[in-house]
């Protein structure tokens, strides 16, 4: 089974915007699903979002982990290794 290689960028964060999506606050965007990541604590808009904030705060930073910020779900996905994880 494939592991993740980069467990130790895991940095003891706190949400930079517990609101939602920093990037879409700062233009009056929209989102559907929020993540944090898990280097830096910035909270950005998945995938499913207009913008995809936190798949483009990955290709400009390169932090590879972010968790799911929304209310009930408790996962972590690794943008490099391409794995969901649970937290330990």
């Amino acid at each position: 089974m494939p592991e993740c290689t980069h467990l130790d960028q895991i940095a003891d964060v706190e949400p930079q915007t517990p609101q939602g999506c920093g990037a879409c606050l700062a233009i009056g965007g929209t989102w559907v699903h929020l993540r944090l990541c898990l280097s830096c604590g910035e909270v950005n808009c998945c995938d499913s979002s207009p913008n995809r904030h936190a798949t483009a705060h990955f290709h400009h930073s390169g932090h590879p982990l972010v968790q799911s910020f929304q209310p009930g779900e408790d996962w972590i996905w690794c943008y490099v290794d391409e794995l969901t994880m649970e937290p330990g």
